[in-house]
């Protein structure tokens, strides 16, 4: 499945509420009442979830992974993610 082209929401400072799903059959991010829900195929352990959502997240925003800062979530499902 591609990913949802999300670069209409890439503006500086703006931040992302996202919903995790670690060790899914498959990866995939969905964005549906404010919420961006992402589905990843690796473990939760030592930030390779975290990894993976932020370069999905990235390809689907069309900007480089290193713009975007994890705010809070680090070892929670729900993160908040800032574009710098």
């Amino acid at each position: 499945m591609p990913l949802p082209d999300l670069s209409h929401l890439a503006c500086p400072g703006r931040e992302f509420d996202v919903r995790v799903t670690p060790r899914a059959a498959r990866e995939a991010l969905t964005q549906e009442a404010g919420r961006i829900t992402v589905r990843v195929t690796v473990v939760p352990e030592n930030g390779k979830a975290n990894a993976a959502v932020r370069r999905l997240l990235a390809r689907s925003l069309g900007v480089p992974k290193s713009r975007l800062t994890l705010l809070r979530g680090e070892t929670s499902r729900h993160k908040l993610f800032r574009l710098d």
